[in-house]
């Protein structure tokens, strides 16, 4: 079994990906041709950490990227929810939601959380709560949708089996869209498509929301390896008979 990835490596990944947004920034005019590149050295970088961790949370990341891309795809170019800044979905976006969810996991198995597990909860709570109630009620953009994320939160917190995993995801998405949305990478639109839902920028319980995405590779990530191990085996079975060795 393949070493897990240490809490140092979260916060790697998590600067990586903050040096992408500021790169893509920087380099402006570099367009979509800069974003490409920036994503295939994302894919690497993915590559090599998927290359650390065990072939359970190998396949539990793989569902969260192609879960997170679809989600990408309906909600930025087709909903409008939010946007980026070329009206589209950038390269490096699609691997980066795989290093956010990595980064979750090791930060969130850090040894400090860890050793005080309720401390480390109470205050995810508090900073999220204190966050989503300052969007419906103080601030100049409402923001009904973070608040219904934090509830997610909340019962993710609550309910769901990877705790730690949310106490990370809160830390590296709230930092990332507190970043993104800075930098201008993207924006979210102030209601949601209904016109009925106001939306911050960022919406405050964002975390709340990768909640979803972690399910989605408990449940499928199973599926997933049965499936890798039985193509495995069938290759295994047309391979050549071993020659044997001369009788004579």
């Amino acid at each position: 079994m393949r070493r897990q990835l240490p809490a140092w490596a979260g916060a790697v990944m998590m600067g990586w990906l903050t040096l992408v947004l500021w790169l893509d920034r920087l380099g402006g005019g570099g367009g979509l041709d800069q974003q490409r590149a920036l994503g295939l050295v994302t894919w690497a970088v993915l590559v090599l950490a998927l290359w650390q961790v065990t072939p359970t949370v190998r396949a539990q990341t793989v569902v969260v990227v192609a879960f997170a891309t679809v989600v990408e795809y309906v909600f930025s170019p087709t909903l409008g929810v939010y946007t980026y800044r070329f009206h589209n979905v950038p390269a490096f976006v699609p691997p980066g939601h795989g290093l956010v969810y990595l980064s979750a996991f090791a930060l969130g198995h850090a040894a400090a959380l860890t050793r005080h597990p309720r401390a480390a909860m109470s205050l995810v709570l508090v900073a999220g709560g204190g966050w989503a109630a300052y969007g419906v009620l103080v601030a100049e953009r409402p923001d009904a949708l973070g608040a219904f994320w934090y509830l997610c939160l909340l019962l993710f917190m609550f309910l769901g089996p990877s705790r730690p995993v949310y106490i990370g995801a809160f830390l590296a998405v709230s930092w990332l869209e507190l970043v993104g949305t800075h930098l201008g990478t993207w924006a979210w639109g102030t209601h949601d498509p209904t016109g009925l839902i106001t939306v911050g920028n960022p919406p405050s319980g964002a975390a709340g929301g990768y909640g979803w995405f972690d399910l989605a590779g408990l449940l499928a990530a199973p599926y997933l390896l049965a499936v890798w191990d039985r193509l495995s085996a069938g290759r295994r079975g047309r391979r050549p008979p071993a020659p044997v060795g001369d009788a004579r």
